[in-house]
């Protein structure tokens, strides 16, 4: 079951399910979730590994960070690739999960967002891959709402996360141990 607006505020009030949503989503948020805002963007270099018991990302460079009351934004250029993380953060109780879809306006633009599930017993910020997949380049502006996420109840005891992401972590510094 997906949860609806009125639960989800109610949650977000009492259980801080969301932090730092805006003002419209907090009188009036559109369908059944939220829409969540770009907070920072990573630029990816060097070279990655994944193992059957050992991983390792790239190296991640902040390129550009929203910063409340002063406008900015980046142009995504063609076949351009970036880590993006949310200005909202989320904490997961062990009876729900989220799944997150870009906005229709971020591939209307040619702008593909490659996003997950949040699995229960999450905290923190949520972190995507960004691609410019079109033929123009692209200016977002840091802030602006690029995906939707819903809320589902997990009926019967859910696994809480126990992976190494905990708190919008978005890169390695070296190669590690899966837990």
């Amino acid at each position: 079951m997906i949860l609806g607006p009125k639960k989800l505020l109610q949650l977000v009030k009492t259980k801080k399910l969301v932090e730092n949503l805006s003002e419209r989503e907090l009188t009036n948020p559109e369908g059944a979730g939220f829409d969540l805002r770009l907070g920072e963007v990573y630029k990816v270099s060097g070279q990655s590994f994944l193992g059957v018991e050992e991983r390792k990302t790239g190296t991640m460079k902040l390129v550009k960070r929203y910063i409340k009351e002063k406008k900015n934004s980046i142009t995504i250029k063609p076949n351009e690739f970036y880590i993006v993380k949310t200005i909202e953060r989320v904490n997961m109780p062990d009876n729900l999960t989220a799944s997150i879809t870009p906005r229709s306006t971020t591939y209307r633009s040619g702008i593909f967002i490659r996003t997950g599930n949040v699995p229960p017993g999450y905290r923190g910020e949520l972190t995507f891959g960004l691609k410019n997949e079109g033929r123009i380049p692209v200016t977002i502006e840091m802030g602006a709402r690029i995906v939707h996420i819903q809320f589902h109840e997990v009926k019967g005891k859910g696994s809480l996360y126990r992976g190494q992401w905990q708190g919008g972590r978005v890169t390695t510094r070296r190669r590690e141990r899966q837990v």
